[in-house]
């Protein structure tokens, strides 16, 4: 997996952790008492659906443990506002179209394309971490890659 995150993003992660193994975990867990209680587990609907529920749960808590123990740790505070790095904000051009896009180079967790904050660890994110103004670069995407030039750091 190993995901680029921030230290901030780790701790995110943890807190649902933390929370989904005590709490959850106890919420769930007294749901499906109560839903055996009600007789017959092979027809019992409640009783199913707080299995399900359990199962989710545990998935989630295995995702969560398997993203924290393999993130890449990156570091957030780095100056420099020539260079493109995490949390940069760049005024970007479409080579072939010449559209003009304001992206936010973001981790995967800050991820939301809406308002283009892209990961880092998209084609368009790694084609731009570590570029400055004026370069052109070349994103690799699934079904042709394209090229994009940077026009401005913020």
């Amino acid at each position: 997996m190993n995901n680029k995150l921030t230290k901030e993003n780790i701790k995110k992660l943890q807190e649902e952790l933390d929370y989904r193994m005590t709490v959850k975990r106890a919420e769930i867990a007294k749901e499906k008492l109560i839903a055996a209680a009600h007789g017959d587990r092979s027809e019992n609907a409640e009783y199913k659906e707080a299995c399900a529920n359990y199962r989710a749960n545990d998935n989630r808590i295995q995702y969560l443990m398997t993203m924290i123990s393999t993130a890449i740790i990156i570091d957030e505070t780095d100056s420099d506002n020539s260079v493109l790095n995490l949390n940069s904000k760049a005024k970007i051009k479409f080579v072939d179209t010449n559209d003009e896009e304001i992206v936010t180079l973001v981790t995967t967790m800050d991820l939301d394309p809406e308002n283009m904050h892209i990961s880092i660890e998209s084609g368009l994110g790694k084609a731009l971490l570590g570029k400055t103004v004026g370069d052109i670069v070349e994103v690799e995407a699934p079904s042709n890659n394209y090229f994009v030039e940077i026009l401005e750091i913020f």
